[in-house]
């Protein structure tokens, strides 16, 4: 197939992407589940789990082996721009006076899943055929720990302020305990990729790049920003323009130093000015990020996705116990850990809720894995599984709370208002 013969393929293939994920996106809207949720469902069932398993022939026109090339690189530009709107909400939702909850909670939801996930490889290497051969164990169970304690800290934020719960207790808790959990399971899934291949001269190119990568963001690339974002009479195409370059450069050097471009773009979104001309650049942004880009990485994701292996009943059994651990180690131990900061059961409760969900964070970390040759495509399908229901739990898990005590204190116009939002 030559060129452009692939590029009207793949514009074929972006057509149906976009009309696919609005659609089942706008369904699940409609049965109180975040649009999110359904383009995430969209994207696998556009891959082989239901269009390949039921119509190779068409899966095979829409996505030809040509277009997938095209798909990942068109995808992942909208993913370095999401991770950068990512990292603009992170610096922004920085909330005080919750330090020791906080604290406590976050590492509670981090080290137990971490350590649920990381033990749950150990138990069951040898009775289910799904990790990377040369992959050492220990990376194998630390990168499954990594995402099992990542939150999708975007769809808290969004949850939190569309039921306006923002100024509550748990609201605020939750949206720090997020802040921090997703801090130290990127830091961690960082690690993981510079160990992976076990060439130390790798390794410290990876981790001294990363060192300067910080240091230089954080201090020049920051001052830079500062002075050409907020120059005076500066148009919106110059202010987008710079914003571009920032992040495909910090995406180009994050993938050459092996830490994936990923990085690259949540740390300019953190560093970014604030103001009246960021704004602008964050609205122009944004739309065609969340509505264009985002639908194509999940069916890039959804095309890697495998939901026949779950036939084979090992490897089902280990999807069932990778949700249970999930959900066990980060709503339960976020729970029980508020319960021990001294908050009520109630709002120890909705931050579990809260924490428990996976979503598109999840999956960004599992692609990155995919990409970097951690995992196979057996333990991929299972790990997305896991961020699919556990995302899809969260809603109608928090509507129930919302009727439940709304029943025991008879307060039914301030819960259902916060139902109504969801």
């Amino acid at each position: 197939m030559d060129v452009a013969a692939t590029a009207a393929r793949f514009f074929l293939a972006a057509v149906v992407v976009l009309i696919v994920c609005r659609i089942v996106g706008n369904a699940v809207r409609r049965i109180g589940q975040p649009p999110v949720v359904g383009e995430m469902i969209a994207g696998v069932l556009l891959g082989p789990s239901l269009l390949g398993l039921l119509f190779p022939a068409v899966q095979e026109t829409l996505f030809p082996s040509g277009v997938r090339p095209m798909l990942y690189v068109v995808s992942h530009i909208g993913l370095v721009g999401f991770m950068f709107l990512v990292g603009h909400e992170f610096a922004s939702r920085k909330v005080t006076g919750l330090g020791r909850p906080a604290v406590i909670v976050s590492a509670a939801g981090v080290t137990t899943p971490l350590l649920l996930g990381m033990g749950l490889i150990f138990l069951t290497h040898d009775q289910v055929d799904v990790l990377k051969p040369g992959i050492p164990l220990w990376v194998s169970a630390l990168f499954v720990g990594v995402t099992l304690a990542i939150t999708a800290f975007p769809m808290l934020a969004r949850i939190i302020t569309e039921r306006g719960l923002t100024n509550t207790r748990f609201g605020s808790l939750a949206l720090a305990c997020g802040a921090l959990d997703d801090g130290v399971a990127w830091v961690l899934l960082a690690v993981v990729l510079g160990v992976a291949s076990g060439d130390p001269t790798k390794v410290l190119i990876t981790a001294g790049g990363a060192v300067v990568f910080v240091l230089v963001t954080a201090t020049i690339g920051k001052r830079g920003l500062d002075k050409a974002i907020n120059q005076p009479g500066a148009t919106l195409d110059k202010l987008v323009l710079v914003t571009a370059v920032a992040l495909f450069a910090a995406a180009w050097f994050t993938d050459t130093i092996g830490l994936y471009s990923v990085f690259g773009g949540f740390c300019v979104g953190y560093v970014f000015p604030r103001g009246q001309a960021s704004d602008r650049v964050i609205n122009a942004i944004s739309p065609i990020t969340r509505v264009v880009f985002l639908p194509l990485f999940f069916a890039y994701s959804g095309l890697n996705t495998r939901l026949a292996v779950l036939a084979s009943p090992p490897v089902l059994l280990l999807a069932a116990a990778a949700i249970t651990v999930a959900v066990l180690g980060k709503f339960g131990a976020c729970w029980l850990a508020g319960r021990l900061a001294r908050e009520s059961h109630s709002d120890a409760l909705r931050v579990g809720v809260l924490m428990n969900a996976r979503g598109l964070m999840q999956l960004i970390a599992l692609n990155v894995g995919l990409q970097a040759g951690i995992v196979t495509s057996e333990l991929f399908s299972v790990l997305v599984l896991v961020a699919v229901v556990t995302t899809v739990m969260t809603s109608p898990w928090l509507s129930w709370l919302d009727r439940r005590d709304a029943r025991e204190h008879g307060n039914i116009d301030e819960y259902g208002r916060q139902t109504a939002h969801g």
